[in-house]
């Protein structure tokens, strides 16, 4: 049969794709995880009756609002929609790379006339001058070709192994995109909440404070104050009113940013103000959370997978020391005539096989393999200082998130006893017994107060996003079981030492 060679081929084909390879034997490069964090006075083990699912731990706020943004932004933020281009790309090179493990198949078909004049020749629309009698022929032509490298020594399958971990890196990459959009998003979206509580209470101060000068002001005319204590009273009042307009330009700026995340134009985008319906909810953190969770992290999944490319770099430059072998095979039919052509009489086929190898070069391929090893070995370093990050980033949030929520009840307590002490000297005011001074002083007490009361509860609320992001997107009740069991585990063990 004329497609013998062609079989041959393909038989020979899958007879060598189980070549060596010179890659390096690829294990994840080893992390000391701690079996439990460092404890902090005043912590008490939290048990979520909801653990937070991976991918929705912004519910946990309790704000619908938050969640259709979140929503809103997955679908138009630009920065993730780069991100999953950036990894159907690195998709696509693994296919690229993956279809040079096996032959390239060719197929050309041709038929050309030939008619020959008393005193020219004109071949297939060219015109050349020559002589003799008319005639007029015709040929037909198939042929089918393949070629291939078998990948004797894995180079091609390391080539493959690299994108393929180049590909899941950007997978993990598209991950972290969307995590450090969540993050971004619920930050901002929890500061301008913060902002309206604060431009709220700014309101009301300002309210305050015009009619503690109109009582000033009605004292001095009626000659029971002095006019300090109108200037005073004036004074107070226009510092109110800027902070107002400060507090309302910081809103309009976490507006505009929120607008940018979702993908809309912040000359359209407008979020209504909950004034002073705003009521901050934090999530229950847990006290155990286990470090194995950080595994998860997108980024540290992204570094790990750049490791594993560059062990697969290694074995690429490895291969270059030995010859690249091609394989190549032609057959087809080439008759005069239609009827004739797929005779056996018209076949025709070739088979032919190169090697190449480098004899000289100076050193340039072990310079190559000294390279692959040196990125490998940064790789490696990436990847375990990001986990030390990752480890640092929990440990401070687990103790930031404790010790807020401690200052969020001393604030509570310190705003309501500074309320009370501006009602009771505006009322000693009135009466004549204290100066205008207690007052001023009293009113700016607590109107200080009241703002790091609020700046209080949003702190709480960032540190509780700063651990769910440094902890790769939240925690599930299974997660918080086996932490719980692993921190026993380890305190027994702490316990038996001598």
């Amino acid at each position: 049969m004329t497609m013998k060679p062609l079989s041959r081929l393909s038989v020979l084909a899958f007879a060598l794709l189980a070549g060596c390879s010179f890659a390096p034997h690829y294990a994840r490069p080893t992390l000391a995880t701690p079996a439990d964090w460092k404890p902090v006075e005043g912590w008490q083990t939290a048990n979520p009756s909801n653990g937070a699912p991976r991918g929705d731990w912004w519910t946990l706020f309790g704000d619908p609002m938050l969640a259709d943004l979140v929503g809103r932004a997955d679908a138009h933020n630009q920065t993730v929609a780069q991100a999953a281009a950036t990894w159907r790309q690195a998709h696509a090179a693994t296919r690229e790379a993956r279809a040079s493990l096996f032959p390239t198949v060719t197929a050309d078909g041709s038929v050309t006339h030939t008619y020959t004049g008393g005193s020219r020749t004109v071949v297939s629309g060219g015109v050349t001058s020559g002589g003799g009698a008319n005639h007029t022929s015709n040929n037909y032509a198939v042929t089918l070709g393949a070629s291939w490298a078998p990948d004797l020594f894995g180079a091609t399958r390391n080539t493959v192994s690299n994108a393929k971990a180049t590909e899941q890196a950007r997978l993990a990459d598209l991950a972290d995109a969307r995590l450090a959009l969540h993050g971004e998003l619920a930050t901002d979206y929890l500061s301008l909440r913060a902002a309206d509580a604060q431009i709220a209470s700014l309101a009301a101060t300002v309210e305050a404070y015009r009619r503690s000068l109109q009582i000033a002001t009605n004292q001095y005319d009626a000659g029971i104050a002095i006019h300090s204590d109108v200037y005073q009273g004036q004074s107070q009042l226009a510092s109110a009113q800027s902070s107002l307009e400060g507090e309302k330009r910081t809103r309009a700026q976490f507006e505009t940013a929120i607008a940018v995340l979702i993908g809309e134009n912040p000359a359209s985008f407008t979020l209504p103000s909950l004034g002073t319906t705003w009521a901050p909810v934090t999530p229950d953190v847990p006290a155990v959370v286990p470090s194995t969770l950080l595994e998860r992290r997108p980024d540290i999944a992204s570094a790990e997978r750049a490791v594993a490319a560059a062990n697969a770099e290694i074995g690429v430059a490895k291969a270059a020391f030995f010859p690249t072998v091609s394989l190549s095979s032609d057959g087809g039919f080439n008759n005069g005539s239609l009827a004739g052509l797929f005779t056996s009489a018209a076949s025709l086929w070739s088979l032919g096989a190169t090697a190449t190898e480098t004899i000289l070069d100076f050193g340039a391929r072990s310079a190559k393999v000294q390279q692959a090893r040196a990125a490998y070995d940064a790789a490696v370093a990436n990847y375990r200082q990001l986990a030390l990050t990752a480890f640092q980033d929990v440990q401070d949030n687990l103790v930031a998130e404790r010790i807020l929520a401690r200052q969020e009840d001393l604030l509570r307590q310190a705003s309501i006893a500074a309320d009370k002490s501006e009602a009771s000297i505006r009322s000693q005011y009135k009466a004549g017994i204290v100066v205008y001074t207690d007052v001023v002083t009293a009113q700016a007490t607590a109107l200080s107060a009241r703002q790091s009361l609020i700046q209080g509860q949003l702190d709480r609320q960032n540190a509780a996003v700063a651990l769910i992001q440094a902890l790769g997107g939240g925690w599930q009740q299974a997660d918080l079981t086996n932490g719980a069991e692993a921190a026993n585990a380890a305190a027994i063990r702490k316990s038996q030492q001598p």
